[in-house]
Order: structure tokens, then sequence, then C-alpha cells
């Protein structure tokens, strides 16, 4: 499908990205709170890993859900940068030998060629661990606030989250899966936490249990999207437009939706999902049009 989307949506997205950018890199500072101490060569790590490239695509949904019921409070971009270091060390794994095996990520090397194996290791375990601090540390917001987000954060990034479906990633190389369980993989491993980072936005703001399941929902429709657009750019994009390498999945026989159906299944599909996701928000009408776009940003983007 092709991308919808305005001038506006691309200039909220490069906003929070600067804003975002700019929180990880006061919270990787050799003297935030709590980092002090750290080896410097673990530092240069971890900001080689979490600095200097990405859409910043999750914290972006965070901030915009939490704005349809008005305007974030302050911990909301220490929230966002929180899960940005939870996405970012899930990338320096995901790049090591013994899971992906790539040397490039956004178009430098990944975080294990850049410096060494246990070097990035020990980075993604850092900013994994940041992640909940930072959380647990935005003192904008209630308590309660913070717990739910942290035991949100700790499901969707964790056994029954993420990790999770990384796991049922790399045992799908060598097992037969049918549709219904690569759904399951693809909703575990990455939509996860876009289900997180929409429902964040609701628990921020203090929304109802109602809104909050809406919300959930619609960052699961958009998670799966997501997924979607990524293996079809893996079966049609080159390297340098991804910044990584092309055809891995296909070349590692991992089981994905567009090499079970096909590519113009495949689109059919994005657009199915793009309509259910501006479905889910349509009680919140002309509050939720950013997040229409950003849903029809996921399923039509290019790279």
């Amino acid at each position: 499908m092709t991308s919808s989307y305005s001038p506006a949506f691309s200039d909220r997205l490069a906003a929070t990205a600067a804003a975002v950018e700019s929180a990880l890199d006061e919270a990787l500072s050799t003297s935030a709170p709590l980092l002090a101490g750290m080896p410097a060569r673990l530092a240069d790590a971890m900001r080689h890993g979490a600095l200097g490239g990405g859409k910043r695509l999750r914290p972006f949904l965070t901030l915009e859900s939490a704005a349809l019921f008005g305007a974030p409070p302050a911990g909301a971009v220490q929230v966002a940068a929180a899960l940005e270091c939870i996405h970012c060390y899930s990338l320096i794994h995901d790049d090591l030998p013994a899971m992906d095996d790539d040397d490039v990520r956004r178009g430098r090397p990944t975080v294990h060629k850049a410096f060494d194996e246990a070097t990035a290791i020990l980075a993604g375990d850092s900013l994994l661990t940041l992640a909940f601090g930072l959380v647990a540390s935005a003192d904008e917001l209630s308590p309660a606030a913070r717990l739910s987000l942290v035991s949100l954060l700790s499901r969707d990034a964790g056994a029954a989250g993420m990790a999770g479906g990384q796991m049922l990633d790399l045992m799908a190389e060598t097992d037969t899966l049918d549709e219904t369980s690569i759904a399951r993989m693809q909703a575990m491993k990455t939509g996860a936490l876009i289900a997180f980072a929409c429902e964040a936005g609701a628990v921020l703001m203090d929304a109802s249990q109602d809104e909050r399941a809406r919300l959930r929902r619609f960052g699961e429709v958009i998670g799966l999207a997501f997924q979607l657009a990524d293996d079809l750019l893996d079966e049609t994009a080159d390297a340098t437009t991804l910044g990584k390498a092309a055809g891995k999945d296909r070349d590692r026989g991992k089981k994905t939706l567009p090499a079970l159906h096909g590519l113009q299944w495949t689109r059919d599909r994005l657009s199915d999902l793009v309509s259910e996701a501006e479905e889910l928000l349509s009680p919140f009408a002309e509050r939720g049009a950013t997040l229409r776009e950003a849903a029809r940003f996921i399923a039509g983007r290019d790279r």
C-alpha cells in the first residue's frame, strides 16, 4: 500500500525523535544519577546502540496516545525514553551472532562489531535495566502510574512479550508454523512493545479502563502492521534502503506471513489493518488524527 501522511505528521515525528534523543543523551550521560560510576567503555557502547538514529516510533506512539487526553505530563518524555531503551537493547541483542547475526544497523556497525560481543551483551543488559529506573524515577508522575507502567513494561518486554516472541522466532527457523502460530510469534515479538507504547499513553493520563483497552488494541493492530511491513520490506527492499541486510529472513528459513501467503495478500492485509486501526480511534474523533496517520505511516513505510 502507499503511505498517506502529511508534512505536519512528519514534523511531529521528527520533533518527538529530537526530544527523545535529548532525553536519552541526558539519561546516558556518565554523570546521570542512575549510571554514575559506570565504565567508560560500557557507556560508549550503550550510547552507540541507543543514540544517533531511528524514528523513535514507539516513544512517539506513547506521547501521541497521551495527547488524546490532554497535554502529557513532564514525566511522559522520560517514560518514552525508557521504552526506547528497551527497544534499543532488543536490537543490540538481536544483532548478535547467536541470534540474527547482523553487522549493520541504521547504516552503522552493530554494537558487537563496533566493540565486541561481550560488551554488546552488557550494553543491552544495561539499557534494559536502565529503562525501569527511568520509569521509577519519573517524579512528575504519580506513584500509582509509575507502578502500573513498570508492571506493564515488565510483562510486554519479557518472556510473555517481546523476549518470548524472539524465542519463538528463533525456533521458527526449524519448526513448521501455521498462520496462527506465526501471528502469535509476531504479536509477542513486535506487537507487545507497540501495544505497551499505546496503552502507556492512557496510563500516563489516568484514562479509563475502556480507553486503555481500546488503545492497547490499537497498538496490537498497528504492531501486526509494523511486522508485516517489515517482512514485506525484507522481501522487496535492498540493504541500502533498509540500512541493514535484506532478505535474511528468507535466507534463514524464518516463517513469515508474506512467505506463507505472498506479497499481494500482505499488501491487502496491511490495508485491512489500517482500516481496523482507524475504526478503533473513531471515538476520539479529530483528536485521533495523528495516530490515524501513524497507522498509515507504519503500514506504508519504505524502510
